[in-house]
């Protein structure tokens, strides 16, 4: 069949079958079908939809047309996570390590910030001298010793991916579920995890802006899982403020080694969706028989510091220098040429946050990519005095920017200053945890 018969099946509403789907993709990434064709399909799957099936063989499609990562030779159940991406989202450094301390095996494969949302490897970079950048056996030799390692994606992992959405970013296509579903999931296949727990997050600062959506994704997602053989778990988490009070590489690994150390409160919700994932990452693990039993394990991993020791070992076993975690040097990694708080203008509660622009305040200080070629700032950033909820007064810190580069300051405290809603009456603050999406539940 020619390639416009499969755009006009498409276009007209009916499932394309596995080998069509298959010879789309390697069509595309070899070149035989061109930029033009493939943006029609993408256009096509955003207006008619996808079954859960046609998205879970166009996610393998994806995951074999390149490079795919073998880590049978691991011990345990290999036990992923993923973000759809958010603003002060510091997890991966704080749940990785207490789940391997609990005896999980964390072999994560990362990706770096780019716009409003900060990446991982940014934020284990902001501590000298540590690679990201490392062979798959060395890889696999930390995760034996530590239980937990994280690096980089190989170069030639999912090609067929990386095509597509530079497509779908120029063609308005990014929104198609379908196609987002399969992204993300192809990524997470051929990275060799054997259990996946996604957090889908829905608001102001997330791709998903309403719970509708957000559900809608985290179910297919967990679908194409049930599909390849995979166990699949979603969370929908809330995104209407920074998740953590630190947006910025090394302040958000600084607030890591805070909830590692037992200084971020349980009520905070970092730590609330921090204890959430690594009590699903265990349970797909098979390391834990229930829930109370994950969370006072994860919670114990934190009091006697072994959560903590993995962390640095981690950076030590990554080439970095792992003093930096110690509460008397990690300040320095934070060290800036000025603080500035940024303080409330008016009496009132603070109502709502654009955690889009909040985070993308952030980037205006250098915390941030623009496009993928920018050199971002490790210790710049700013840190949140108040949550949705707080009652403040003329004066109060909302909070402190740290500054190196003031060329884009102004606009910087603007755009701060703008997400953030002060109003004369206290509103109702959204749940953090909106809902879990198990293989039951489908």
């Amino acid at each position: 069949m020619r390639f416009v018969d499969l755009i006009e099946k498409k276009a007209e509403g009916f499932s394309l079958s596995e080998e069509e789907i298959q010879d789309m993709i390697s069509g595309y990434v070899e070149g035989s079908v061109p930029d033009y064709q493939m943006s029609a399909m993408c256009m096509a799957i955003l207006q008619r939809g996808m079954s859960d099936e046609e998205t879970a063989d166009l996610t393998m499609a994806m995951m074999h047309s390149g490079d795919t990562v073998d880590l049978s030779d691991l011990p345990g159940i290999k036990v992923d996570k993923h973000s759809t991406g958010g603003v002060g989202d510091t997890t991966t450094l704080a749940v990785a390590p207490l789940v391997a301390a609990c005896g999980g095996t964390v072999a994560k494969m990362s990706g770096r910030g780019l716009g409003h949302t900060g990446g991982t490897l940014d934020k284990l970079e902001s501590v000298p001298g540590t690679s990201v950048e490392i062979g798959l056996e060395e890889f696999k030799e930390i995760v034996r010793k530590n239980g937990a390692a994280v690096i980089g994606q190989s170069g030639n992992l999912v090609p067929a991916d990386k095509k597509i959405y530079a497509l779908r970013d120029v063609t308005a296509t990014v929104r198609s579920i379908p196609l987002i579903a399969s992204s993300i999931m192809s990524k997470k296949l051929a990275s060799g995890a054997d259990a996946i727990v996604l957090d889908v997050k829905t608001g102001s600062g997330a791709f998903m802006r309403t719970v509708e959506e957000a559900e809608k994704l985290a179910r297919l997602m967990v679908s194409i899982g049930n599909l390849t053989g995979r166990r699949v778990r979603a969370l929908i988490t809330d995104m209407n403020q920074p998740l953590g009070t630190a947006v910025g590489n090394a302040l958000e690994f600084r607030e890591a080694v805070q909830l590692l150390s037992g200084m971020v409160p349980e009520t905070d919700p970092l730590y609330q969706v921090c204890m959430l994932l690594g009590t699903h990452m265990m349970l797909l693990g098979n390391i834990a028989a229930d829930e109370r039993e994950a969370r006072a394990r994860l919670k114990a991993a934190i009091a006697d510091g072994s959560g903590l020791r993995v962390l640095k070992n981690m950076i030590a076993l990554q080439h970095g220098d792992s003093s930096y975690v110690d509460p008397e040097k990690i300040e320095e990694l934070v060290r800036v040429r000025r603080k500035i708080d940024i303080t409330a203008k008016t009496d009132g509660f603070v109502t709502a946050m654009n955690a889009e622009n909040i985070g993308t305040a952030a980037q205006m200080l250098g915390a941030g990519r623009a496009t993928k070629e920018d050199v971002i700032d490790p210790a710049v950033g700013l840190v949140m005095k108040v949550r949705c909820g707080d009652a403040v007064r003329t004066g109060d810190t909302l909070c402190t920017m740290y500054v190196n580069d003031e060329t884009n300051l102004a606009d910087s405290i603007d755009l701060f200053l703008q997400a953030v809603t002060i109003s004369e009456n206290r509103q109702a603050v959204p749940p953090m945890i909106y809902k879990v999406i198990t293989e039951e539940d489908l």
